[in-house]
């Protein structure tokens, strides 16, 4: 007989919540779907901080789920409905003017620093970045994950953390970690709903701030997750900072392709190694057939990393998974299943090469 929706929310009334109802009665179940032996669901709390409680329960479900004959896969996602209670950020001016400083410096107790870029927008660059980060720190390496993007600053939600960071007794940013990554971002410093309307210096002066400003600690690796294009923050980088090496994150198609390479010229310009390339979005497979299409293109960025003669460091796949973890603020990387295993790979792959 085959699964049906009722199946699984009667196995869900079995879980009882702290506080209310059992899990299934709760209106907290949403989009649940029974594809063959495929179940998917969200879990959607609502506020972060009820969320956050609700993280042994997700695990308790996905078992439960599991449990029932004829499931072969379950893919639960946490998520939070309301905003978080606000906390007053600490007193920090962001956005001053650069200090003077000589040639590049690296970063106190930081051994190696990776930035990961694009030449466009829209290719996934801070998804592969929240990941790649939570796979490393998963391995076992000590990392930390900045939020460079300083416009458009999404770590916070993808990471799952609002937090307002602390100040040390020399006024230095004690940043949050989530997921076993110590993460910063400007996102968590500023109202969510405050545009940064900025010229370059006061850009170039707030990426220094992260960076030093920052108690990072003894790390192996800080994963830098850059804006879209050339400009000023990858320039300022580029310049100011001792960065052993860049990624570069590109779908097949060739219209990002042309904008990986303007990305990859400017680095070599600034003497940055280019550790690698990455096809992101390379396949999608489709949940009712099992069918692989090849929305944007495929094999695009392995052909340029051979023309370039640069690593090709792997194919990351399009999947609605990683939307509904990214948006939920725990990254697919920290879970289990191919998805996470993708990340894995991409994480043993810079480890074996000695990047990071």
């Amino acid at each position: 007989m085959a699964l049906t929706r009722d199946d699984i929310l009667n196995e869900l009334r079995r879980i009882e919540l702290p506080d209310g109802p059992n899990l299934a009665d709760s209106d907290m179940i949403r989009a649940l779907s029974v594809d063959g032996g495929e179940v998917r669901f969200v879990i959607e709390a609502p506020t972060p901080e009820a969320a956050a409680a609700l993280s042994p329960v997700r695990d308790v479900a996905e078992r439960a789920v599991k449990s029932i004959k004829g499931v072969e896969k379950v893919s639960v996602v946490l998520t939070a409905h309301g905003p978080a209670t606000k906390t007053p950020p600490p007193d920090l001016k962001i956005g001053r003017h650069p200090t003077p400083q000589q040639g590049r410096q690296p970063v106190p107790g930081v051994k190696k620093i990776i930035a990961v870029g694009s030449g466009k927008g829209g290719v996934g660059k801070s998804t592969v970045s929240s990941n790649l980060a939570v796979a490393l720190a998963r391995q076992g390496l000590k990392v930390g994950l900045l939020d460079a993007d300083i416009y458009g600053p999404s770590l916070p939600r993808m990471m799952g953390t609002n937090d307002r960071p602390k100040l040390d007794k020399n006024d230095k940013i004690i940043p949050p970690v989530v997921h076993g990554v110590a993460m910063m971002s400007i996102g968590l410093l500023v109202d969510p709903d405050q545009a940064l309307a900025w010229r370059g210096p006061m850009l170039m002066g707030a990426l220094q701030q992260l960076l030093g400003d920052v108690v990072w600690g003894e790390l192996d690796v800080l994963i830098i997750d850059l804006p879209p294009g050339t400009g000023d923050v990858q320039l300022t980088l580029g310049q100011k900072t001792e960065v052993t090496g860049t990624i570069i994150v590109s779908t097949p198609q060739d219209v990002a392709l042309l904008d990986a390479r303007r990305a990859i010229t400017m680095f070599k310009k600034l003497e940055t190694p280019i550790l690698g390339l990455v096809e992101n979005m390379s396949a999608y497979i489709c949940p009712e057939c099992g069918h692989e299409a090849h929305i944007f293109g495929h094999g695009g960025v392995r052909a340029e990393a051979e023309k370039l003669g640069v690593p090709f460091l792997g194919e990351l796949p399009l999947d609605l998974d990683v939307r509904l973890a990214g948006d939920a603020g725990t990254p697919v990387a920290a879970g289990q299943g191919p998805l996470a295993d993708a990340y894995a790979q991409l994480a043993k792959r810079l480890i074996d090469s000695g990047a990071v």
